[in-house]
């Protein structure tokens, strides 16, 4: 788990810059939140809304980005004065924050943007939970999201818009709401067959950790729902939805232990909560993409830091968090297991498809870069690629997990994602060479690129794949690479099509 923090690759310093702009949109939102004179629950609205305006918007353009954004307190405003409406009346505010769960997951079939508004929306009658908002703290609670919202936005779009000077993404690789159809009927699976059926488990499960939550405790219990909504972001099949469930329970755990050693010493004094703050804030965002474990330790630690700001933080409210965490991973279970489950099956069959489908698509654009096609640029495919194999990675998690006892399907997993990293960094050692305005074109890369195109139909075809040795005097850059994607396709063959159930068959 530090291995991946901490020496998982970060292209283009991403992840940090990512992170910093956080800390500094977030900071700032803060600041301006203190200087309107709102009170500390006006600091702690504010200060949430800029987190999410931060995080969740994930448009592929910065013009996309932009609208997203303006849109949010458009969605949020109006479900925190739901939330606070309804603060005295208990059936009726469970039965609207169920609807908002339903409604937050089926609007991710319009994909990042919709993804988006629906976190907002959840969010925000999360934190009116959280805070105790009621129809009084409603104007100071508006004008903190609209100041925060408006300060991240201007950090993002006008201070440091790193995004303008990065391609966009050929295709929405990493989409929650797309799942690429299986072999031979092209295209994708309808966006709303997906997200109608995780909004039904979402719901079933939010249902569940709702009322167990509220029979834990009656003031703590949205830390189960939201434990729940939290664990079905981002996953598509039972055995995603599962592990990330138990590395939610696992940050939890380690965070709580940690917030003992460090948030309950600190309960209450402003200047060392608002430096720890800034640490979670950071570790939350560069740990997002690598390791959700870390991610939720960081959460965890933050909510503590916030509670000992508001004057509750006790050992009995950690170990209570810690049994919302549980009940609201169980809900999520539960919900997935029996609830129109989407087996593993599918959803790695599928992506490492179009993982594979990528890998030629790269070495295609790369030839071509080189032969001097004008246009030709391999490098959106690239980022693609890296997304994919992201996606990948997700997908096979329940696998290669550590408590998975089928030792060989967790083999071939794992030799599966060796692999595809050993194409992805051939790719991108052949990509810099077709970057070289000085290389030169050599008449052998159409044929590996052909023998390429033919491997991956073999793979998806469910077919074997020639092996071939470097041929005598290979001694160019760009072949030596496209040699490298060659032997790690065909030896991708074993793995995939093993005559016991493989990885892309898994759980």
């Amino acid at each position: 788990m530090l291995k991946r923090v901490f020496v998982s690759p970060d292209p283009g310093r991403t992840r940090l810059r990512f992170a910093a702009r956080a800390v500094l949109g977030i900071g700032l939102a803060v600041v301006v939140c203190g200087l309107a004179g709102t009170s500390l629950v006006g600091a702690v609205t504010g200060g949430l809304a800029a987190l999410l305006a931060l995080f969740t918007v994930t448009d592929a353009t910065v013009r996309g980005q932009a609208v997203t954004t303006a849109l949010l307190p458009v969605t949020g405003l109006p479900v925190l004065a739901a939330a606070a409406a309804l603060h005295d009346l208990p059936v009726a505010r469970d039965l609207t924050f169920l609807a908002v769960v339903g409604v937050g997951v089926y609007a991710r079939r319009w994909g990042p943007r919709g993804h988006s508004l629906g976190v907002f929306a959840f969010m925000t009658f999360f934190v009116a939970q959280f805070l105790h908002a009621t129809t009084d703290r409603l104007p100071e609670m508006f004008a903190a999201v609209a100041l925060s919202v408006a300060t991240a936005a201007a950090v993002r779009f006008g201070l440091w818009c790193y995004e303008r000077r990065q391609p966009p993404p050929s295709a929405p690789a990493a989409s929650w709401a797309y799942l690429p159809s299986r072999p031979g009927t092209g295209g994708v699976v309808r966006p709303a067959r997906i997200t109608t059926r995780q909004a039904v488990q979402a719901t079933a499960g939010a249902g569940f950790a709702l009322v167990v939550g509220q029979l834990v405790s009656d003031e703590r219990w949205y830390w189960a729902v939201g434990a729940t909504w939290w664990v079905f972001v981002n996953t598509t099949s039972r055995g995603e939805t599962l592990v990330r469930g138990f590395r939610r329970v696992l940050g939890t755990v380690v965070g709580i232990g940690l917030g003992f050693l460090v948030a309950v010493p600190v309960a209450g004094s402003a200047v060392p909560t608002a430096v720890l703050a800034g640490a979670c804030v950071f570790g939350i965002f560069y740990t997002a993409a690598v390791s959700y474990t870390w991610m939720m330790l960081c959460v965890t630690l933050l909510a503590e830091l916030l509670y000992g700001l508001l004057g509750v933080l006790t050992p009995g409210l950690l170990a209570l968090r810690l049994v919302e965490t549980g009940v609201g991973a169980l809900g999520a279970a539960l919900a997935v297991l029996f609830v129109l489950p989407v087996t593993t099956h599918a959803v790695n069959d599928a992506w490492i498809q179009r993982a594979l489908r990528c890998v030629h698509a790269c070495t295609a654009e790369a030839a071509a870069r080189l032969a001097g096609t004008e246009g030709a640029d391999p490098a959106p495919r690239v980022a693609e690629l890296e997304q994919l194999l992201g996606r990948v990675r997700l997908s096979l998690a329940p696998l290669v997990h550590p408590l998975n006892p089928m030792y060989g399907r967790k083999r071939r997993a794992r030799r599966v994602l060796a692999l595809l990293d050993d194409c992805a960094r051939e790719i991108r050692g052949l990509v810099a060479v077709a970057a070289d305005p000085e290389a030169s074109h050599d008449a052998r890369l159409a044929a590996a690129c052909w023998r390429v195109e033919h491997a991956v139909e073999a793979l998806t075809a469910g077919g074997a794949v020639p092996a071939r040795a470097d041929a005598p005097g290979a001694t160019e850059p760009a072949l030596v690479h496209l040699h490298g994607v060659e032997r790690a396709l065909a030896e991708l063959a074993a793995p995939l099509h093993a005559p016991s159930r493989s990885p892309i068959a898994g759980a």
